[in-house]
């Protein structure tokens, strides 16, 4: 198998996000081939090939899933936005929930409760709110406003038809598309930095029905703002137009991001409901993008979260406090930390808004505030960005010694990934659920519950003599510090104090350590996988507390 080779496979499965593995006659290794489905037969070019592992561009489809349906929107396949809605909307959740439960279980030391998924109350028209982009249809094209073309980083497709937003989105983007196309004035080019229209911002609430349109810009020309207003006035909408704005940015970064908003109509925030209690969003304040999936994900954490009368609870990542104030009517007090700082005064007027007054709200980073907050918690709720936590902040978190903390996932890899570290230091994981706020899309909500283990010993690092490793000479114990740092430089692997002591038991090397003492069964026991149970064993040897001869055991 050779780059720029074209081949055709069968897609035997999907995992997430939207890694398709084809199999393909005549060659042993499979080949990821994203955006494609089970069952698939497909034509892709082999455009990487890494580790042995090959990946492939998707050329052609030739031959349909006996699962596929026709997809509601006349983009899907062009536009980068949605990834299944070829599929039924039973058949995406059932795919999901067998990937996540799959990562899951990888991911877990010992039995947990799998909850599956949760489906979103509304499949069609869910968003409450997109950033739509400026570009060309194709190179030196006619101007355009929507989302990337799957696969470009130029290209962008006219979304006029997109389904996972309402009409009223779909008024808006077509009447900016206009109003730009009208003034002659150049999109921003993202290579050259040179240009005029960015981004086109759209938000609206479900339970108010009030609209937020944020057009934003360089500053290389003068944004006729008058016609604009008129242009975006004269529309007829089904909810209400709270505000129109005018954002500046000469960022090269390919993101929305506000360097002065100007109020050309309206204000600058709108109102949403949620559970009961309300909240005032501005536009670059974070909220799920679901609200009526967001009523499901965050009943799944409230009950995931248990008992609070009389407990000091911490949201860290808490946005504009929307769980913060959903707990605070049952709990002693509840810390919300957010480095966005317009979202924070929007969580403190939220709060307001609400009648709570047991609740603060921090603004900074979670890994150089949490030290300053002043309280010591009960319980932890945490709703991290994409990328997870940062580890010496979760160093930090763990540190607290709660019983109970709940880790709501956007990204159930960086959940995966952090469950390894929390595990390590003595929880372990209870019950695991998802919430599907991304119809249509490979994305997931994942609520997963983690205890802390009553009573979890430190270990004892200690000389060990010749007779006990049936070597010559004295030998000093390394600290598992030191074989973490020399596995993951070596290996390239990560691997918790439990699956060291666990292979260090195994070869009799872990006196210090006892399970039944720290009250863990034979189920909860960590079973190290045997890739990191050789890397482990490697170091063993390195640091010479074993010998050549247990390789052989791997």
């Amino acid at each position: 198998m050779k780059k720029g080779q074209i081949l055709e496979g069968y897609i035997e499965r999907v995992d997430f996000p939207n890694k398709g593995f084809a199999v393909v006659e005549d060659e042993e290794k499979k080949v990821i081939v994203k955006n494609t489905v089970p069952e698939q037969k497909v034509r892709f070019a082999v455009n990487k090939i890494r580790k042995g592992q090959a990946e492939g561009r998707l050329l052609e489809i030739l031959e349909h899933s006996p699962e596929e349906c026709q997809p509601a929107c006349p983009h899907f396949g062009v536009c980068g936005g949605c990834t299944y809605q070829n599929l039924p909307y039973e058949k995406q959740v059932e795919m999901k929930e067998a990937q996540i439960h799959a990562m899951m279980d990888a991911a877990v030391d010992g039995d947990y409760i799998w909850e599956g998924v949760k489906e979103s109350p509304v499949r069609e028209a869910y968003r409450n709110k997109m950033e739509f982009s400026f570009g060309d249809e194709y190179k030196d094209g006619p101007l355009a406003l929507g989302m990337h073309k799957r696969g470009s980083f130029h290209d962008i497709v006219n979304v006029t038809e997109c389904k996972i937003v309402d009409e009223d989105f779909r008024r808006i983007i077509k009447a900016v598309l206009e109003f730009a196309t009208d003034t002659g004035l150049p999109y921003y080019h993202r290579m050259r930095h040179t240009g005029f229209f960015r981004h086109l911002l759209v938000r609206k609430a479900v339970r108010t029905g009030e609209i937020l349109i944020d057009l934003v810009t360089t500053s290389e020309a003068q944004l006729d703002e008058a016609r604009l207003v008129e242009k975006l006035t004269g529309l007829s909408y089904d909810g209400k137009l709270a505000g129109i704005l005018h954002t500046t940015n000469n960022s090269l970064a390919d993101v929305v991001k506000d360097e002065g908003t100007k109020i050309l109509y309206g204000q600058d925030y709108f109102y949403e409901e949620l559970l009961g209690l309300k909240f005032k969003i501005t536009p670059f304040s974070f909220f799920q993008t679901n609200s009526l999936g967001a009523e499901v994900l965050y009943e799944a954490a409230r009950s995931y979260i248990g008992e609070t009368k009389d407990k000091v609870i911490f949201d860290l990542y808490s946005g504009t406090g929307t769980i913060a104030q959903i707990l605070a009517p049952v709990a002693k007090k509840v810390v919300g930390v957010e480095i966005v700082e317009e979202a924070v005064e929007a969580a403190k007027e939220n709060a307001a808004l609400n009648g709570l007054d047991n609740c603060t709200f921090w603004a900074g980073d979670v890994l150089k505030v949490i030290d300053d907050l002043g309280e010591v918690p009960d319980l932890i709720v945490l709703d991290p960005p994409r990328d997870g936590v940062h580890p010496k902040a979760l160093e930090k978190i763990i540190d607290f010694g709660v019983e109970r903390m709940v880790y709501i996932a956007c990204k159930p890899t960086s959940l995966a990934r952090d469950l390894e570290l929390l595990q390590g230091r003595g929880y372990q994981v209870e019950r695991i659920g998802c919430v599907d706020l991304f119809p249509s899309t490979y994305h997931i909500e994942t609520v997963c519950l983690l205890t802390r283990e009553k009573s979890v010993k430190s270990y004892a690092y200690v000389d060990i003599t010749p007779s006990e490793l049936g070597m010559g000479g004295k030998v000093k114990k390394p600290t598992y510090k030191q074989i973490q740092a020399y596995v993951l430089e070596t290996h390239g692997l990560k691997v918790s104090p439990l699956y060291i002591a666990n292979v260090k038991d195994e070869f009799g090397l872990e006196k210090q350590f006892s399970y039944e003492e720290a009250g863990m069964s034979a189920k909860k026991r960590p079973n190290c996988p045997s890739e990191k149970r050789a890397a482990i064993i490697d170091a063993l040897i390195h640091f010479g507390m074993l010998d050549e001869d247990a390789r052989e055991t791997e």
